[in-house]
């Protein structure tokens, strides 16, 4: 029997709010239309087909009370912040649905509920830091250059507060990673004096770690920069 080309590329997976415990179903990518192009310095991905971009679908939003979430929140709940959330989320929901299949300005929507939330519960700054830049990767999908420098800066500051304050110890986000993160989000920014620092604190950990992907990027952005400030240099 040959494969079912009528495959959809989107299927709806059950899940349940973790604040009002309504279940509900929401969408998401079958792996196998998921087909990377090219990714950029600030991990910023393109794919074969942009309706079938996972990060459309990165975030749950509960259709019954507009609490949203994704995969790294924590499932406790800090005493005080529930009530946060009822004022000032849940009971003035409007019931819009964000569980079918979404458009990019569906998933910046998402995403901004998403922070809005992990804000009122008061999530860890990786957490936030994590859903800015994402943000970010819709915006600069949609050319959107205004809020694509709003989201940078948000998101370095995040980060920075993370390097500080959180326990990096999962694997796809280590302490090294967010350091080369807060360099290529300065760079980006243009302020290189910043982003140099940060590619050198990552460069020098080179035997300590278990990334040397992420060494060789800050290595070779770190060699970048130094050159575009020489050439400035002489030229002025």
């Amino acid at each position: 029997m040959g494969m079912n080309t009528n495959i959809e590329p989107t299927f709806s997976k059950k899940t349940q709010c973790t604040f009002c415990h309504h279940s509900y179903t929401t969408t998401k990518v079958r792996s196998r239309f998921v087909k990377p192009v090219t990714t950029d310095s600030l991990f910023y991905t393109t794919y074969e087909d942009d309706s079938c971009n996972p990060l459309l679908y990165h975030v749950h939003v509960c259709p019954e009370c507009g609490y949203s979430f994704n995969d790294q929140f924590s499932t406790s709940f800090p005493p005080h912040t529930k009530h946060e959330i009822e004022k000032n989320l849940t009971n003035k929901w409007s019931g819009q649905d964000l569980t079918g299949v979404r458009t990019y300005s569906d998933a910046v929507r998402s995403l901004k509920l998403c922070i809005y939330t992990a804000t009122l519960k008061e999530e860890k700054p990786v957490v936030l830091a994590g859903l800015y830049i994402r943000t970010l990767w819709l915006y600069q999908h949609m050319d959107r250059k205004d809020q694509e420098e709003r989201f940078m800066r948000l998101a370095v500051e995040q980060y920075e507060k993370a390097y500080i304050e959180d326990r990096l110890d999962q694997p796809d986000m280590t302490p090294l990673k967010v350091l080369y993160l807060i360099g290529a989000l300065y760079h980006r920014l243009g302020d290189q004096n910043n982003a140099l620092k940060n590619f050198a604190k990552v460069v020098e950990k080179k035997n300590a770690v278990f990334d040397p992907k992420i060494v060789e990027m800050a290595r070779d952005q770190w060699q970048n920069i130094r050159t575009e400030m020489k050439k400035d240099f002489t030229m002025s």
